[in-house]
């Protein structure tokens, strides 16, 4: 082999067989034997015309005596018939000599970040030979030492690769070689998981899903020596986003956007992001190798990005010191020249700093924290249950249960508890919301805005009722429709509320938490509905207005259907 322990392999044998001629040349006094002697070793030990190098397959290093590695500029190159692939294709790989001619060679592909040796070659000329490194068939050598102007074979690609570029090293004689004259890089046109944690970084929501599904968010990244290759994969008629940051909150992110604008056309774009604003895209874009491609719902983007990665604005043009970040993956709406609108759903953040150069498989989560998760399941316990049922006590339950409890109807004692609950469970709510955001954020749209709204009106109403005027007054009716309107009011806007957080938090396609709770809606009004046909029909003597079992049932039944709506709910909640 041609390393360290191969040299000292190779000195011991080269000195054996040098004794032992020097002792036959020395007994038989034939000055002949010596000579043919001096001539075996030295073809035999000191250099490879045959291109039977397979001990050289990983290094790539030649081990001849005094050879020199050669630096400065390289009077060879590699140049290939295309530079993307589908697994299976047929790339034909050419070395040319620039002005000095070469007499052997080492030809591989290997993967950008791992350098893992991939692919098969096939000869297209009696001038090279194959030899089996790592996997059968995958490197191409010299087959003599004859001075050669280019050599050319054809390498097949198999399936599951990133980005690769083929590798040579060159022999322009014995004592001179250049190693790592490498191709530009050749783009994989098939974004897989295959070699995720083998030869690349990847972050993937649902975990270890195929980003051919279109359910799939794929993110990957290969770190190299020029910079990093990414790849981006999910479903979006807009864009994804990848974003790079200390922390797992948005702000002082380095960003990098596939994003589709009305034509059809698909853009890579560099940004940054300060605070919770949308991305400043930047001037300087140094994506190459790109490759992109909408198809069935799915938007997929491949790219190398030769530049630094930076959570500090002023330092992108400056090599980072910080190895590791939290990797944030978004999607959302674009305009028509593919300007990125707020994202439609909380992003998948990673569970932990994650180094590009890895190669790991990171664990994500929502952006919808535990926190944000709880504060989504009080407002909707809140406004959807304890404060459906308490409107449905005062409105409708007056003559059911009019008897007393503590010196007060019991339907008023439960209107009460069951709003005053509600108001709590909205405080409670608000509150979370706000210390774990810490701050405004644009990216959650009208969302906060009528939350602060309901929060508001929700606390006043209380307030107010304590100066309700006596029954008997004649101020009282302005009480009672500006009681009614207020909560009718806080209903609606607490419902809106609900459905905009439910779509910032749903990671699914068919945004299967809105349905449902576009459901919850439809039987709360199909109850009220109920229940304003049985007080009118009441009013108009149509049975007994002292029946009371009409109202028990109703009120039964919608109880046991709000309470299955908000199980499934709080289920979805507790696993979006």
């Amino acid at each position: 082999m041609w390393n360290r322990h191969g040299r000292l392999c190779k000195g011991v044998a080269r000195s054996y067989m040098i004794v032992l001629c020097c002792e036959i040349q020395a007994e038989m006094g034939i000055p002949l034997v010596f000579a043919v002697c001096l001539i075996t070793c030295f073809v035999a030990v000191l250099s490879y015309p045959s291109g039977l190098v397979t001990d050289s397959c990983f290094t790539m290093l030649p081990s001849h005596r005094n050879n020199v590695q050669q630096s400065g500029t390289v009077p060879f190159n590699i140049t290939v018939s295309r530079n993307t692939f589908y697994p299976g294709d047929v790339i034909t790989v050419t070395i040319n000599a620039v002005g000095s001619e070469f007499k052997g060679f080492l030809l591989q592909a290997r993967t950008l970040g791992s350098n893992r040796i991939v692919g098969t070659f096939t000869l297209t000329n009696s001038r090279s030979r194959i030899l089996s490194c790592n996997t059968t068939d995958s490197t191409v050598s010299h087959i003599n030492n004859y001075l050669k102007a280019s050599i050319t074979a054809n390498w097949t690609a198999p399936t599951g690769l990133g980005p690769i570029r083929f590798r040579a090293t060159v022999l322009k004689d014995y004592y001179t070689f250049w190693y790592g004259v490498d191709s530009e890089i050749i783009t994989s046109l098939q974004i897989s998981s295959e070699t995720c944690g083998i030869d690349k970084f990847c972050l993937t929501n649902p975990a270890n899903c195929n980003p051919t599904d279109t359910s799939c968010f794929f993110m990957s990244s290969v770190g190299y020596s020029g910079g990093y290759a990414f790849e981006m994969s999910g479903p979006s008629t807009g864009y994804l986003a990848t974003g790079f940051s200390d922390d797992n909150q948005m702000g002082n992110d380095d960003v990098y956007i596939c994003a589709q604008n009305s034509s059809g056309s698909i853009l890579i774009q560099h940004a940054f992001n300060t605070g919770k604003t949308q991305p400043t895209i930047l001037a300087k874009n140094t994506a190459a190798n790109i490759m992109t491609r909408y198809v069935n719902g799915i938007l997929q983007c491949s790219f190398t990005a030769q530049s630094n990665i930076s959570t500090t604005y002023s330092a992108l043009t400056r090599a980072s010191t910080n190895p590791t970040y939290y990797i944030f993956l978004a999607t959302g709406a674009s305009d028509t020249n593919g300007q990125i609108q707020k994202h439609t759903k909380s992003p998948l953040i990673s569970d932990s700093k994650v180094d590009l150069s890895s190669f790991t498989i990171a664990s994500s989560h929502s952006g919808a924290s535990s926190v944000i998760l709880g504060h989504g399941a009080l407002m909707l316990i809140a406004w959807m249950t304890t404060g459906s049922i308490g409107m449905l006590m005062a409105r409708y339950m007056k003559n059911v249960a009019e008897k007393p409890l503590l010196g007060k109807a019991i339907w008023y004692q439960a209107h009460v508890f069951l709003m005053i609950l509600t108001v709590i469970l909205t405080i409670i709510a608000f509150i979370m919301a706000f210390a774990k955001v810490a701050g405004w954020s644009y990216t959650s749209g009208a969302h906060p805005v009528l939350g602060c709204i309901v929060m508001i009106l929700s606390f006043f109403q209380p307030i107010f009722a304590l100066f309700r005027p006596d029954p008997k007054s004649k101020r009282r009716f302005i009480f009672n429709w500006g009681h009614l309107l207020n909560a009718i009011v806080i209903k609606i806007l607490a419902v809106a509320t609900i459905f905009l957080g439910f779509k910032l938090i749903d990671s699914t396609t068919t945004l299967w938490l809105s349905k449902v709770m576009g459901g919850f809606f439809a039987w709360e009004i199909l109850f009220y509905i109920l229940f304003e046909v049985n007080k009118h029909l009441k009013l108009k003597n149509i049975y007994e207005t002292d029946e009371k079992k009409t109202e028990r049932l109703l009120l039964g039944a919608f109880v046991c259907g709000n309470l299955a709506f908000l199980i499934a709910l709080l289920v979805g909640i507790g696993s979006s």
